[in-house]
């Protein structure tokens, strides 16, 4: 397992990551276009889930590049990539079993997102996240369930929108595991140095 870890803290390791995220946030904001131009103002920051959960994976390289930890970005990076990562491959998943057929672009997003939770989990090691920053990571993640449930901002589901109600419940319970595994992979257990 030091070998994993090892590689991960290589500088051009999270150099490459770190211009895949940026390059996955622009394209995922321009992915959310359509939707974005329908939004009130107001609830923009809340609609483009998974380039914002890259976003703050961005700010998270960028502190280790500096050989620094961001705890409050590293809880929110963590629960968004996973949570956002898993729920796009079972959104596509779910969409193969409707129709029965998936366009290419669903089982690349599948790829990308599953590389979101796993990359999220993998470098958990590495974080220094306190109990307040898994507080207010929780707090954001489930007033961005909200925003998307009760003032129908989720994401525009196609086929699956008449099970708006059973996404929206299976949505809010991936907040919950989402949640408990920042504190468990991020808070609760031991710790990695990071030797760039």
């Amino acid at each position: 397992m030091n070998i994993i870890y090892t590689i991960l803290r290589n500088k051009a390791i999270i150099i490459l990551l770190l211009v895949v995220n940026i390059l996955g946030t622009i394209y995922g904001y321009y992915w959310y276009k359509g939707q974005l131009e329908e939004t009130a103002p107001i609830f923009i920051p809340f609609v483009p889930d998974s380039p914002t959960a890259c976003l703050f994976f961005v700010f998270v390289l960028i502190a280790f590049l500096l050989r620094k930890n961001w705890g409050l970005f590293e809880a929110l990076a963590l629960i968004s990539l996973f949570k956002y990562g898993i729920w796009a491959v079972v959104m596509n998943l779910l969409t193969l079993k409707v129709s029965g057929s998936l366009h290419w672009t669903g089982y690349m997003l599948m790829a990308s997102h599953l590389a979101m939770a796993l990359q999220g989990l993998l470098y958990a090691r590495f974080y220094r996240i306190k109990l307040w920053h898994l507080a207010v990571a929780a707090t954001f993640t489930l007033h961005n369930e909200m925003i998307d449930y009760v003032f129908g901002q989720m994401p525009w589901y196609g086929s699956l929108s008449v099970y708006m109600n059973e996404i929206g419940y299976f949505t809010f319970w991936l907040s919950i595991v989402s949640i408990f595994i920042c504190y468990y992979f991020g808070m609760n257990r031991p710790r990695y140095e990071l030797k760039l």
